[in-house]
């Protein structure tokens, strides 16, 4: 039952928040959840945590903007344009 609120009332935050928040909510969560995986110490969630929030905020903020997409050039950079 305890978890059930819980995650009822993580719904209800994460309901208001924009899609920027939203993608860097869910990039922090499933970064630290990799990287505490992978390495098994609190330093690699922790690292995850950052890299998987800072990505999630860039894909989450291309969703803001409509008409924008998200690209890559073939030697990985990523940039936005028009679709």
């Amino acid at each position: 039952m305890k978890k059930a609120i819980a995650l009822v009332l993580v719904a209800l935050s994460v309901a208001s928040c924009t899609q920027t928040e939203k993608g860097a909510g869910i990039g922090a969560v499933s970064g630290a959840i990799i990287g505490g995986a992978v390495t098994g110490d609190v330093r690699g969630a922790a690292v995850g945590a950052a890299i998987g929030g800072v990505s999630g905020a860039v894909i989450g903020h291309v969703t803001d903007q409509p008409g924008q997409c998200y690209y890559r050039d073939r030697y990985g950079r990523r940039y936005i344009d028009r679709c």
